[in-house]
């Protein structure tokens, strides 16, 4: 039986990734400092093959017995957590993933790193391809997550090439689903709320900028079938459908029975203007692409919410 370690196993794609990984056959060893993640997402699974290991990653990792495998989801992921955690943000993007590097070495385990399309920052090619080397602004306020997985991503790679560490990276694009946290800051959240709750649904800038939404169950198998493969660079994992934030706006209105229209707000500073995936070497080396469309995605995150509010309202 394998048995994989995820770092971040408690936020939304690590407490899917843990679901997934237990129905694959896989011992899992979730581990969290519960920063962003919740408890409430890995409650209800009930299994002898998993355990839960409250630690932060940022100091020395250790986990006793054999990891075959390690996914390092492990960081805040949201622009309202890493601008308000900014120094945790960069360690753990740092530290974080130094130290779980270490632990693959020790343990000669394949190592995940959960890298971002933030690290092609404001892009000037598009849509992205892994080739691209990116557009960021190294001391905006973005930069705090943008250059911690940039330097993640860099310092997987010399421990690939100086130590012959097995490593794969993933370069994922914006991922929703059940699970987001009411207050998480992105616009599936925002926008939810906001519907739900018969409020104005706020677009920032003119609502012309680009976004392409992965449901996290295709999230969660594209990271598997990257780690179960022999790439070492770095691979998109995400919906390549693109849609401007207004036409998406127009949909959770729409879908939701919300009339209360938009309103507009200040872009903020080093906010993308495009985002879509070019996943051909996902197709290609992983046979790998989105199948739940936005409509059937987004139906079931909005109950989601639906009970998340009638709990929490705001």
């Amino acid at each position: 039986m394998p048995r994989t370690l995820v770092a971040g196993g408690a936020g939304l794609i690590g407490s899917h990734l843990c679901e997934y990984l237990l129905k694959k056959g896989h011992e899992v060893v979730c581990m969290d400092n519960l920063l962003t993640g919740s408890m409430d997402n890995i409650a209800q699974i009930k299994s002898d093959k998993f355990t839960f290991v409250e630690h932060d990653v940022t100091g020395p990792v250790q986990v006793a017995g054999k990891i075959d495998f390690i996914f390092h989801l492990a960081s805040p992921a949201s622009p309202i957590d890493y601008l308000k955690l900014p120094i945790e943000t960069m360690k753990v993007g740092a530290w974080g993933t130094f130290n779980l590097l270490e632990l693959a070495k020790a343990k000669d385990s394949t190592f995940l790193l959960a890298s971002t399309s933030e690290v092609y920052g404001d892009p000037e090619i598009h849509p992205q391809e892994e080739s691209y080397w990116g557009n960021v602004n190294p001391i905006g306020p973005r930069a705090v997550y943008d250059e911690a997985k940039r330097f993640a991503e860099a310092i997987t790679m010399a421990y690939h090439r100086y130590y012959s560490v097995k490593i794969r990276i993933s370069r994922i694009f914006n991922t929703f689903g059940p699970r987001m946290r009411l207050n998480d800051g992105r616009v599936v959240p925002n926008f939810a709320c906001q519907a739900l709750t018969g409020k104005p649904l706020t677009i920032y800038g003119d609502g012309q900028q680009t976004r392409s939404f992965c449901y996290v169950s295709d999230l969660v198998e594209g990271l598997f079938r990257l780690m179960m493969s022999d790439e070492t660079t770095p691979v998109n994992v995400g919906n390549p459908s693109e849609m401007s934030i207004l036409e998406f706006a127009k949909r959770i209105n729409e879908m939701t029975g919300n009339r209360a229209g938009i309103v507009y707000e200040e872009l903020p500073i080093d906010d993308p203007k495009l985002r879509r995936p070019n996943i051909a070497k996902a197709k290609r080396l992983l046979d790998w692409e989105p199948i739940v469309s936005l409509q059937d995605g987004l139906a079931l995150t909005l109950e989601w919410f639906k009970a998340q509010v009638k709990s929490d309202p705001r």
